[in-house]
């Protein structure tokens, strides 16, 4: 018996928020011998409107029967859904009864209006995840994450991390070959070369924030100094305290692990596509040694410098088509 997807849809939500997931799925079921029906979802049903025009059907959410796995779309609208009480209800009613509850993007806001995020790991898109934290406090938001997995709620990023999600869901259901063979049919990474990090987002860490915006661009500048929060504070005219609070409540994520995102995208993006030596690119941002640097890229992005630079100079073989 097929497992039934659906995807849940609000007035000016992202259509490829939707179609990602998708198609992923639709080739996933597919391959695996009609394993998955698809349905789309809103409050009170009807045709809704994608924020570029484009309508799709969507039955009401009591006409839905039993449901696997809800996906939540993300998009311009979600800054109204979320407050939404009709679309809370609906999704606090749904999340009683699925296997699996799942947000793309800023989908998450709904999830987290909807109080199903509280005291759970969760992501959405790296240029609202400080508002995210701060609308959600409760949220426990890891703002560099392609995908999260707390117990059966997954949350994922921006955009195409939707199609991310659907593959990691597919691999659960049926396997990582199968959900590897999809990958390869859609012509998409399946599991990207930055591992699991938002790491093209970071060199835009700060987003909307006014307040430590000319911060991120003094520390772009003084990758190679000792970053500590002392340093950084008194750039900001602040005590470290108060400095440490303020930013991590702005970000998102620590003054630390801000500094370390911005070190390694710089260093990435110099591993990737210069050909100055590993070690050289390790000093001059801050890492002082090789080891250091290699041990952060595992830990960002599942792979150490030398692989990534390998896999960009073409040098590792791609995964044949089957």
């Amino acid at each position: 018996m097929p497992r039934t997807i659906g995807l849940f849809l609000y007035p000016d939500f992202q259509i490829l928020d939707a179609c990602g997931p998708i198609t992923s799925f639709e080739i996933g079921g597919r391959m695996g011998s009609d394993a998955y029906r698809l349905i789309l979802l809103s409050a009170s049903g009807g045709p809704v409107r994608s924020s570029a025009g484009v309508e799709m059907a969507t039955i009401a959410q009591q006409d839905a029967g039993a449901i696997d796995t809800l996906i939540v779309v993300g998009g311009n609208g979600s800054r109204d859904a979320m407050r939404d009480a009709v679309v809370l209800a609906c999704l606090r009613e749904l999340a009683g009864t699925v296997r699996r509850l799942c947000s793309v993007c800023s989908g998450a806001f709904l999830l987290a209006g909807a109080g199903v995020l509280d005291g759970r790991r969760a992501t959405t898109h790296w240029r609202r995840a400080g508002l995210l934290s701060r609308h959600f406090p409760k949220v426990i938001v890891e703002p560099d994450r392609i995908h999260i997995r707390d117990g059966h709620v997954w949350t994922s990023a921006g955009i195409t991390a939707g199609i991310d999600l659907a593959l990691a869901l597919i691999a659960e259901d049926l396997g990582e070959d199968l959900a590897r063979r999809v990958a390869q049919e859609m012509v998409v990474f399946y599991r990207r070369p930055g591992g699991q990090s938002q790491f093209s987002a970071l060199a835009e860490l700060g987003g909307d924030s006014a307040q430590f915006a000319p911060l991120l661009d003094w520390i772009r500048a003084h990758l190679d100094q000792q970053l500590t929060v002392e340093t950084l504070a008194a750039e900001s005219a602040m005590s470290p305290r108060n400095f440490s609070r303020a930013f991590t409540r702005e970000m998102g994520m620590s003054p630390a692990k801000a500094v370390e995102r911005l070190r390694l995208e710089v260093a990435r993006e110099r591993v990737e596509n210069s050909p100055e030596p590993i070690e050289k690119i390790a000093a001059r941002l801050g890492f002082h040694d090789p080891e250091r640097m290699r041990r952060a890229f595992l830990r960002a992005f599942g792979q150490p410098p030398q692989a990534m630079r390998r896999l960009t100079r073409g040098i590792q073989r791609p995964i044949a088509p089957r």
